[in-house]
Parts: C-alpha cells; structure tokens; sequence
C-alpha cells in the first residue's frame, strides 16, 4: 500500500497556484466551492508561515489533512555544506532531489537583507573572469528549484516574522536566467504573490549577461527590476571577456534597454567588475558614459574577486574611485560595491559546484 500511495505522491513545490487548485479538484475532490479558500489556506501555511508537516495543517479537518499527506510532499532539497564569511555572508551548497548542487548566499546589511539565487547547475556563458563560468552548463533550474533555495534560506534564518530578514531578492547566482525564462518567468510569480511569499517587483532583481533577445519580453511578462551585466563599453573589449557579445552587441543590448526602461519605468543598473588593465581606464570610463547617456541607468562598479587559475587582477581601489568620479561628473550615478563573502567564495563570480551534466549512453 505504501509503495503505490508513495508513487503517486507529488511535491507542492511543483505546483504553480492554478495547478494545485487542480490538484485540489481532482486528486483531492474537494467540492468546487471550497477549492480557493483550501489552496490558499495550503499556499499561505507553507509560503507564510513555512509549514513542514501536512499533520500540522490546523485549519484543514483531519480526514482531509490524512489523504493530502498521502497525495503531497513538502521535502525540500538538503543542505550539504554551510559557510559563514567572516563579514557575515552565508553561503549554502544546496543538494536538489536529482543530486545536482546549486548555490545561494545570504548579504546581510544594516537595512536589509538580500538573497542570491540561481536558475542554473552551471552557465554557458565562459565569461572569462566568472569562477561560474568554468563550470559547463549541467541543466536549467525548474521553477520548484529555484523557490528551493529561498525557501531553504527561510527556514535557515528562520524567518517567517512580518518584518522579513530577507527583504530582497537577486537572481545573480549560478547561471543566465534569461537562457531559463519560462522557469525564471514562474518562479517570480510565485515569489510575487501577496499570500504567499510576497516580494513585489520592487523586491526582486534579475540579472543578465545580455541575452538581448528576452530582455523587452521580461519587461512585458516578468517586470522585476533588472542588472544588466556590461563590463565593458565597448564591443572589442566585451568580446574578450564575454563571449555573448560575439551574438548580442551593445548596440543590440542598448535599444533593448531602452524599452525595459520605458515599460517598467525604471532604471536599469549596469554591473561593471573591474578588471585592472582590462576595462578600467579614463577613456573606458568616458566611454561608458555615452552608454549611459542612452537611457535611464546607474551603473555599479564591482570589485573583481578573483578566484584560483583565474589570469585577471582587480582594479586597485584609488583607480576605481577616479573611474567614479568622471561617471559621477558626467551626471550618472556610479556606486563602487563592496564585496561581500569573499572569504567562503560566496561574492560576484565566484559561485560554482561540483556537478557535472551525466553522459548519455546509447545502446
């Protein structure tokens, strides 16, 4: 009996809000006028209050509650390694059900608290100075999985208060969310909704290397802020460090700014590492103006984190601040980021795990 009742049990983290109020239909066979009131009873316990055990679902009667915890699961992947950085930074090596492994980190600030997330086991994108990069795209994230890593980053911190301790939410970890946009497009929804984890658009940032491609349809479909990943203002030098820019120009990318800017009404950062030598001179940083100057941005220059076989160096500090100030003189706002976690490898960059895609065998 427990075999056939475990093949047919599902995980709730796989269902979007409309499938588990199918789910309720017709697994469940609740009558069809109870359907809203229960999912939004189950989604508020477990998105809210960070509810594990089904039997501990105090407003569903017990009959209900006894054939829910044999039709759903609430197994969330395990956490098989836990760094703390000596400023504070929390990194976690999360184990999915597939045995991949991602990871996330947690910045805490005075004000806030944000969230690294990623969308991928790997990247494709190779970009040179990115510890990421050298490891080779194993799969995109489903959507559950990329609600995992917030989840399990809640439970950790336990925060399941009003006041939340992560406030925000940045899809900057392993991977290009834009080359996983279906999955990315349902994750945010979930994390959008108001009664279930509720982070408004405002709450949450999605970065990209430039797939220009997407970008005017994330405006559109998913509507978060968004970082756009330059690091170089021009189409010669970008290309020796992000080899996307062979497909998608700056030119391209800068029309497709321009619309993400008019839909949502707002400012598109610029994510810019300095690499000493690279993309860190006075004319560079005269040259980024002119991009700037193309629609409404901010541009924050990040300092290069450098990881073992990497051939790049950071910009030395006093040179980054001098290519501030001629951005900050040409009227555009520039911000020099502090690195956060460098010590555990958990800062921009430097995130990478030991999965790798399996080989498929013919026989």
């Amino acid at each position: 009996m427990s075999l056939s009742l475990e093949k047919k049990q599902k995980n709730f983290f796989d269902f979007n809000y409309q499938d588990l109020k199918q789910f309720l239909s017709k697994d469940l066979n609740i009558e069809e006028k109870k359907i809203s009131m229960r999912a939004k009873q189950l989604w508020q316990s477990i998105y809210k209050k960070g509810l594990v055990e089904i039997n501990n679902l105090s407003n569903f009667p017990i009959e209900l509650r006894s054939q829910l915890n044999s039709l759903i699961s609430l197994q969330k992947p395990k956490i098989i390694k836990t760094q703390k950085s000596n400023d504070g930074t929390i990194k976690w090596l999360i184990q999915l059900h597939d045995g991949n492994e991602v990871e996330c980190v947690f910045i805490p600030e005075k004000t806030r608290g944000t969230l690294c997330i990623s969308s991928q086991v790997g990247c494709t994108l190779n970009c040179r100075f990115c510890h990421t990069g050298t490891q080779r795209l194993v799969k995109n994230l489903n959507f559950s999985e990329i609600i995992y890593q917030v989840m399990v980053a809640k439970e950790q911190l336990n925060d399941w208060q009003e006041q939340k301790k992560i406030t925000n939410i940045v899809l900057m970890g392993m991977g290009e969310p834009f080359y996983n946009y279906d999955n990315v497009k349902i994750a945010v929804e979930i994390l959008n909704d108001k009664d279930g984890l509720n982070y408004g658009k405002k709450k949450i940032t999605v970065s990209t290397a430039g797939i220009a491609d997407k970008i005017s349809l994330a405006a559109k479909e998913i509507g978060t802020y968004l970082a756009l990943s330059l690091h170089a203002p021009t189409d010669e030098i970008r290309e020796l460090i992000m080899p996307i820019n062979k497909k998608f120009k700056i030119k391209d990318l800068v029309e497709q700014c321009k619309d993400y800017a008019k839909i949502t009404k707002e400012k598109i950062t610029l994510e810019y590492v300095m690499l000493r030598g690279i993309n860190d001179s006075e004319t560079c940083a005269k040259q980024l103006t002119k991009i700037m100057a193309q629609f409404p941005c901010k541009v924050n220059l990040i300092e290069f984190n450098p990881w073992p076989g990497v051939n790049y160096l950071p910009t030395e500090r006093n040179d980054m601040e001098k290519f501030s100030k001629i951005i900050q003189d040409a009227g555009y706002v520039s911000t020099i980021r502090r690195s956060r976690g460098q010590d555990i490898l958990g800062a921009c960059g430097q995130l990478r795990t030991e999965s790798e895609r399996k080989k498929t065998t013919y026989q």
